[in-house]
């Protein structure tokens, strides 16, 4: 296995008044979930953060901003980022199941698409913040469906077909998924690449990385002063419910429990 070049960053800073960022990703919103869908809208609608970062996975599929136009779950959920973003900044990143997400949809709802990698500058301290699928390296089959599916070429055709069909390619998607599960191969089951989420920190000239996808909550040591901070999933309706918000301030980053 060969450690990639690490990608350029961009870099946001936050306002001088900006005094607390909110984190989550890995919700996998879908209609079979009203219990996610209804925890994320209440915080959503009362969170007192000054910004809301989701780095990637809101939704289980997006197959196309057009879907959110019919009414429907899509709606409802363009609804609650546009309630958000009246309140407060809320910026979205791609994850794997919703790298489809596009301007169309930041545009209707005021939401900001944020690259991935982003180093994003809060009270003075460097965070690198990364959905974190491109730092599974272990995982050769999903880096290569990766980078096929990121291809200008690839999004082109597959936007470019009716959207039942589109619905139809996303749920084939998530059978297989679903299988790989099942086998014990899953792609969340690959954790990240410690070395080259090192040397993403070290380029980036900060000390701690932020990331989902592995719904793998912890946080780790990756060298004397370079940390690994991984977002929890949500499942609301599970026998112990998973809503967890990351939220970093004054005091450093803590973690919120919601239910």
């Amino acid at each position: 296995m060969n450690t990639p070049a690490v990608p350029p960053f961009r870099e946001l800073q936050a306002p001088a008044h900006w005094r607390t960022a909110d984190f989550i990703s890995d919700l996998h919103l879908q209609p079979s979930d009203p219990a996610t869908f209804d925890a994320w809208r209440g915080y959503m609608g009362t969170t007192p953060a000054h910004a809301v970062f989701i780095l990637g996975d809101l939704f289980e599929a997006w197959i196309g901003d057009d879907s959110a136009l019919e009414p429907g779950f899509e709606a409802d959920c363009a609804a609650v980022l546009t309630a958000g973003a009246a309140r407060m900044p809320v910026f979205l990143m791609h994850g794997n199941r919703d790298f489809l997400i596009g301007p169309a949809l930041m545009r209707s709802t005021g939401a900001t698409l944020l690259d991935d990698p982003t180093v994003f500058t809060l009270l003075g301290q460097r965070w690198l913040l990364t959905h974190g699928d491109a730092l599974c390296l272990a995982d050769g089959d999903y880096q290569a469906f990766r980078a096929k599916v990121r291809s200008a070429d690839w999004q082109r055709d597959f936007l470019a077909r009716p959207l039942a069909q589109r619905k139809a390619i996303a749920q084939g998607l998530r059978d297989e998924s679903e299988a790989r599960k099942r086998s014990g191969t899953s792609d969340v089951d690959v954790d990240v690449d410690a070395t080259a989420a090192t040397a993403w920190l070290k380029a980036a000239a900060a000390t701690r990385i932020i990331h989902g996808h592995t719904h793998r909550p912890a946080d780790h040591e990756l060298a004397p002063g370079l940390h690994r901070v991984v977002l929890s999933d949500w499942d609301a309706a599970a026998a112990a419910p998973r809503v967890q918000v990351l939220r970093i301030g004054d005091a450093g980053p803590a973690r919120i429990a919601l239910a």
